[in-house]
Order: C-alpha cells, then sequence, then structure tokens
C-alpha cells in the first residue's frame, strides 16, 4: 500500500469537490506564476538590453531556487502539513511580484525570480498531500486530472493576461496585475480554509501509522522507482521549457507570422493540453499500465514538434501542430502522476512528491538557458528538434518505471498468495 491509499469510504461529493477546486485554483496559480517574466520577454529585452541567454537566465534561477525549495517543502509538509505552507506560498508570489514590477536593474529583476521560485517550490508537495489526505480514493483520479488542467489553464491564461495588459499600459503594470492574482486566490483560500482541515473519514492513514510504515525519514531515497521518476520530469520539463519559454519567439523566425499568432498558437497548445488531461484522466482510469499511454502521447507529441522544427507545413496549419503537441503532452499527465502515486512508499507522500517534482524544476530551470542559447544562435529549428528528442528519451524512462511498479506489485501478489 503507497501513502496515497486511502479509506474506501467516501467523503461527501460536495467536500470532495471542494478540496479539488481550492487546490487546483492555487495550482492555476502556480503555473500562472511560471510564465510570469517570459511573455514579457520582448519588454524587458527592450529596456534593459537584454540578450535571449539572460531573459533565459531568470527562467533559471526561478525554477532552480524552486528546486531546491521544492526538495526541503515536501518534509515540511510531512513534519507540519500542507495547508500553512501553500498559504504562504501564494503569499511569497504575490509578493515576488510587485518586487519585479518595480525592479530598476537586471540584479533586481534576478532577485524577483529567486523570490517567485521560493513561493512556487511548495506547491506540488502541499497540493498532492491534501489531495491524498482530503479526496476519496474512488475520485482520486478525477482530482488528479484537474489538478493539471488547472495548472495548464494557468498556462494559457498567463501570456494573455499579461500581454494584453503590457500592451494597453507597461510590463510592470501587468506585473502588478498579477500579483493581484495571487493575493486575491490566497484570501479565497483563506475564506475556506475550514474545507482543508484534517478529516475522519476518507483521509489518509493516522500520521503515526504512515510514519512506521514510512520507516526514517529518508529512506526513501534508496528507492530506484523514485530517483527514475525525478529523471522523467527532468527530461519532459526541459523539453516543455522550450515551449514555454521561446516557442513564440521561435515560430516568428521560423515560419514569419506575427507574434500574436505565434503567441495564440501556444495558447491553442496549452487549451489542448488541457482537453488532453481530461482524456487522460479517463484513460488512466481505464488501465495500470501508465506507462505505456505515456509512450504512446509522447511517441505522438515528439513527432509533431519534429514536423514545426522543419518548416515543411504553411503557417496557417502551426496551430493546429501545436495543438496536437499539446493534446499528446497533456494525456500524459494523469498516467505521470499515477506513476508516482505507485512509486511513493507508505507515509512519505510530501517527501516523495517533493523530490519527484524537483526533477521538474531542474528541467525548467536548465531548458530555459539551453533553448536561449539556440535562439541566439539563430537557429529557431532546432528549438522544436530538441523538444521532440526530449519527448521521445522521456518514453524510455516512463517505461523504466511501469516496469518497476509492475514488478513490486507482482511481488506483492505473490507474498500475499504465499501468506
Amino acid at each position: 500500500m503507497t501513502a496515497a491509499a486511502l479509506d474506501p469510504i467516501r467523503n461527501p461529493l460536495r467536500h470532495d469537490a471542494q478540496v479539488i477546486g481550492l487546490v487546483g485554483l492555487a495550482h492555476g496559480v502556480s503555473h500562472f506564476f511560471h510564465l510570469l517574466l517570459a511573455p514579457l520577454f520582448p519588454w524587458i529585452k527592450a529596456e534593459f538590453g537584454l540578450s535571449y541567454a539572460e531573459l533565459g537566465l531568470l527562467m533559471t534561477v526561478f525554477f532552480a531556487v524552486s528546486a531546491v525549495v521544492q526538495t526541503a517543502s515536501g518534509f515540511v509538509v510531512d513534519r507540519f502539513g500542507a495547508k500553512p505552507v501553500l498559504f504562504g506560498g501564494l503569499g511569497l508570489l504575490g509578493t515576488a511580484a510587485l518586487l519585479l514590477s518595480v525592479s530598476p536593474s537586471y540584479t533586481m529583476l534576478l532577485l524577483g525570480a529567486g523570490v517567485a521560485g521560493i513561493g512556487n517550490g511548495v506547491f506540488h508537495p502541499a497540493d498532492f498531500t491534501l489531495l491524498n489526505k482530503h479526496v476519496s480514493q474512488p475520485r482520486l483520479g478525477h482530482a488528479f486530472s484537474v489538478h493539471g488542467i488547472s495548472g495548464n489553464l494557468g498556462w494559457a491564461a498567463a501570456p494573455i493576461f499579461l500581454v494584453t495588459i503590457a500592451e494597453f499600459s507597461t510590463w510592470r503594470t501587468a506585473l502588478a496585475c498579477a500579483s493581484a492574482v495571487a493575493f486575491g486566490v490566497l484570501a479565497v483560500l483563506l475564506a475556506f480554509r475550514h474545507v482543508l482541515d484534517p478529516r475522519g473519514t476518507a483521509g489518509a492513514a493516522p500520521r503515526q501509522a504512515a510514519a512506521k510504515a514510512g520507516g526514517s525519514m529518508l529512506a526513501f531515497l534508496k528507492l530506484p522507482q523514485v530517483w527514475i521518476c525525478w529523471a522523467f520530469f527532468l527530461v519532459t520539463t526541459f523539453s516543455f521549457s522550450g515551449i514555454q519559454s521561446f516557442a513564440p519567439t521561435a515560430l516568428t523566425q521560423l515560419y514569419g507570422m506575427p507574434l500574436t499568432l505565434a503567441t495564440a498558437s501556444y495558447t491553442v497548445y496549452m487549451l489542448c493540453s488541457a482537453g488532453g488531461m481530461i482524456v487522460g484522466g479517463f484513460a488512466a482510469g481505464r488501465t495500470s499500465n501508465h506507462d505505456r499511454l505515456i509512450a504512446m502521447s509522447f511517441t505522438l507529441s515528439g513527432f509533431v514538434a519534429i514536423v514545426v522544427g522543419l518548416g515543411v507545413l504553411p503557417a496557417v496549419m502551426v496551430p493546429v501542430l501545436m495543438g496536437v503537441i499539446g493534446f499528446g503532452a497533456g494525456t500524459a499527465g494523469p498516467s505521470r502522476d499515477l506513476l508516482v502515486r505507485a512509486a511513493a512508499p507508505a507515509g512519505a507522500t510530501g517527501r516523495v512528491y517533493g523530490v519527484v517534482y524537483s526533477g521538474l524544476d531542474i528541467g525548467l530551470a536548465s531548458g530555459p538557458l539551453f533553448f536561449g542559447m539556440l535562439m541566439d544562435a539563430r537557429w529557431p529549428s532546432w528549438v522544436f528538434f530538441m523538444i521532440g528528442a526530449f519527448q521521445m528519451l522521456a518514453i524510455f524512462t516512463a517505461v523504466t518505471v511501469g516496469n518497476g511498479n509492475r514488478s513490486r506489485r507482482d511481488a506483492g501478489s505473490n507474498r500475499a498468495a504465499a501468506g
């Protein structure tokens, strides 16, 4: 039994829906802040005279700090609870956006990106701990799906929100408005904080029993599955960082399309990714071989990314192709989270999610610097070639995790039969 295993008794539907909605709303803000700076790069580049690599370093600082904090926050969540950690993260995001909005120099931009990274680092350990503890097991798959969709919607909303405000006002005003978004959501969670209080019905096992099952605080680090999951997140998000940070700019150079159409293509990517999350949630509920579903999804999206890089199709087809890439990546999302859940030992939910999802932050930290150098070298096609290549590489790690989970499951069944 994993740390995510829940009592089969269901909570009331209203309670589960409220928990899923509140956690999803917070997760959407986290992903919104992933793109706090990237859509504003044209304005920031012009004002401070920065290179693409220097712009990429801002993203690197954000996600590098987030990776360190995410690993540490998993231990904090297991020790002190997820709710106060989540609230603190939202407050830090709002503060960081205000700091960035008044930054007079590149150094201050780096500092603001670091503060935002601290706030962002708490979300995955806190979110998944809350969902595992407060949502009935029969609805947990839907909870993961909504969690992923909310994140993708946050990614999709950020460019539209920030670019629209920057075009009608300034990039600094756009950041100030983003701060209001974070503080507004924090106010909502504070108003409904009682929903996230511990319940005695369908939550996880009591803390003492979970701690006993989980062994020492660091015992989970000995499990190969945890580190292969970490590698999977590293590779997939390294690939995604190319789309997140430079896809609109690369598309304008590769296809000669207006920036507005290129930005719209990215939005199509994110919306189709959200749609893929819905499909992937139902598909994941129908199979225990989640690695195979991931393999099929990434084969599709990786191949189409390479086609985009080839530039052989007319520009009018680019939004469609970007939508296909997003749909494939989104379909893999719920299966991805279920792979991690299956690999987590009892009593170590926050710690496992913290360590594994730090691979996500490291990928998002290192990727922008790499893809920024490709853009500085005037190789926009290679942005998409490498996106496709890393998605193909992720298939290997997913299959490895899946094979390991099946081996553990079969071994447990054999021990049960023998007993």
